[in-house]
């Protein structure tokens, strides 16, 4: 864990309530899957924020604005950021096989981009499904592509894409590994259409970040694990799902 201030370079919306955000500093050892704490004046938590690509000493965060806190981070235009940086577990690209399938829903996309880079620079072929309930939800289509994935969108009002949900696409392809990252309702569809091995990145309130308030600890096979410290990426044979 690093605590850094990043200066903003950009702030700005990329789809319904979804804002980009663009920091300058030191991103030396963040990984794919990591997470970040930011620091929001006026607020005494930090808020928790996936990282969606960090590299040249660029740092790329997409978030929701879904509260006090997140309405305040997009209104941020100019000035410098607070972060702990580092936060977590990550994604382990050295058991996904040749041909990997990433599987995002709406806020859960942003950490799958960084992981999509690095596994295409190892040479693996790399298909994306990435999920939104309507067309103006949708981000980052593009993006994925120009990294040379192949790319499959679904919306479950049909608006654009693939009418439905990210588990119907699944039945369609072929992978030797999937990870995933979205809402708890949509890990658990993808967990039993799965039929691989896989890594589940999960969401959850969190106080400090870092494993010392226990206050996002969740039971696993293995025992209790704390998604900010030993997460946010499980693997699929230690998930206890709760009723």
């Amino acid at each position: 864990m690093k605590q850094l201030d990043f200066e903003i370079i950009s702030n700005k919306k990329i789809a319904e309530k979804v804002m980009e955000l663009k920091l300058k500093g030191d991103v030396s050892g963040i990984r794919a899957g990591q997470f970040v704490n930011v620091l929001i004046d006026g607020f005494y938590l930090r808020r928790p924020l996936s990282v969606c690509d960090a590299e040249g000493g660029e740092l790329t965060l997409i978030y929701k604005i879904t509260g006090g806190g997140t309405k305040r981070l997009s209104e941020l235009k100019t000035g410098t950021l607070n972060l702990l940086t580092c936060l977590g577990n990550g994604y382990d690209t050295s058991v996904s096989g040749s041909a990997p399938l990433l599987i995002g829903g709406g806020a859960g996309v942003p950490p799958l981009y960084m992981l999509a880079k690095k596994l295409i620079s190892e040479g693996k072929k790399v298909a994306v499904i990435i999920g939104f309930n309507t067309k103006n939800e949708i981000f980052y289509e593009n993006e994925f592509k120009a990294l040379g994935a192949d790319v499959f969108v679904t919306t479950a009002d049909g608006s654009y894409g693939e009418k439905g949900f990210v588990t119907d696409k699944m039945k369609d392809l072929t992978y030797s590994f999937f990870y995933t990252c979205g809402p708890e309702p949509m890990l658990k569809a993808v967990y039993k259409s799965s039929l691989t091995s896989g890594e589940f990145s999960f969401e959850e309130r969190m106080g400090c970040g870092f494993g010392a308030c226990m206050g996002c600890s969740c039971k696993t096979v293995t025992g209790f694990k704390r998604i900010c410290k030993d997460g946010p990426v499980l693997k699929k044979e230690e998930i206890l799902w709760q009723a």
